[in-house]
C-alpha cells in the first residue's frame, strides 16, 4: 500500500491527485496537436470539479492560470489566454500599512473625528450650531451603547471639547445648546428592545 506521504505533493490539492496525474501525462504528449486537445479536456474536468465557480469573471482564465501551476509552468499547448510565468507568482504583494489612529477617543470612530473637524472649519451661525449638536448627542449616543451606563452631559461636552482641541466648547457658545436625554437617544435600540421583552415576559408569568 501506498500511502499520500509517501508520494509527490500535489501542487494544488483542491483537484486531487488524479487530475494532477492527467496534467503530469499531457507534458509527455510529443505531438502538440494532442497535448492541446488533452490540455482542453483536463480544463473542463477542472471546470466540473468546480460548477460554482461558473459564474466568476474569467472563470476559464483562472483554469488555465491554474493548468500551468500544476504543470510547473512546464507545458507547451496553445492556451487562448496569455501563457504566465513562475515570477508572476512570486512577487511579492505590496505591505498594506495598518491604519495609524492613535485618538484615545476611538470608540466614537473616525467619522464623529471628521465631523467634528468639518464644524470647526465653519462660521458660527445656526448651521453650525446644529452640526455641534448633533454630533453632540451622536457621541453621547455612542458612549450609552459602549459603556451601558448613564453619562452626565459634562462628560460629552469635555470630550468633545478635547477632540475639538478646545476649538469647541458648548458651555461658552451663545446658543444655548441642549443633548437629548438618554432615554430618548436609546429609544428603539436592541438594548431597549430587549429590556421591555423581558419585562413583558415577567408579567405574562406573573398572570
Amino acid at each position: 500500500m501506498q500511502y499520500n506521504t509517501t508520494r509527490e505533493p500535489l501542487i494544488i490539492p483542491e483537484y486531487g491527485r488524479h487530475v494532477q496525474q492527467m496534467v503530469n501525462h499531457c507534458k509527455t504528449l510529443e505531438n502538440r496537436e494532442d497535448r492541446n486537445n488533452f490540455a482542453t479536456a483536463i480544463i473542463d474536468v477542472m471546470g466540473n470539479l468546480n460548477p460554482h465557480l461558473r459564474d466568476v469573471n474569467d472563470f476559464q482564465h483562472k483554469l488555465w492560470d491554474q493548468l500551468f501551476i500544476m504543470a510547473s509552468f512546464d507545458l507547451d499547448v496553445d492556451s487562448p489566454y496569455p501563457i504566465p510565468s513562475e515570477s508572476d507568482f512570486d512577487r511579492t504583494p505590496n505591505r498594506i500599512e495598518y491604519p495609524n489612529y492613535n485618538n484615545k477617543y476611538r470608540y466614537y470612530g473616525k467619522n464623529i473625528q471628521r465631523m467634528i473637524d468639518v464644524a470647526v472649519q465653519w462660521e458660527k451661525g445656526p448651521k453650525r450650531d446644529g452640526l455641534i449638536q448633533s454630533i453632540a448627542n451622536q457621541m453621547k449616543k455612542s458612549y450609552l451603547l459602549w459603556n451601558k451606563d448613564n453619562v452626565e452631559d459634562e462628560v460629552i461636552i469635555e470630550q468633545l471639547r478635547d477632540m475639538s482641541k478646545g476649538l469647541i466648547d458648548i458651555q461658552q457658545m451663545e446658543e444655548n445648546i441642549q443633548l437629548s436625554s438618554s432615554k430618548e437617544l436609546t429609544a428603539g435600540s436592541p438594548e431597549q428592545a430587549r429590556t421591555y421583552y423581558k419585562k413583558n415576559k415577567r408579567k405574562k408569568r406573573r398572570n
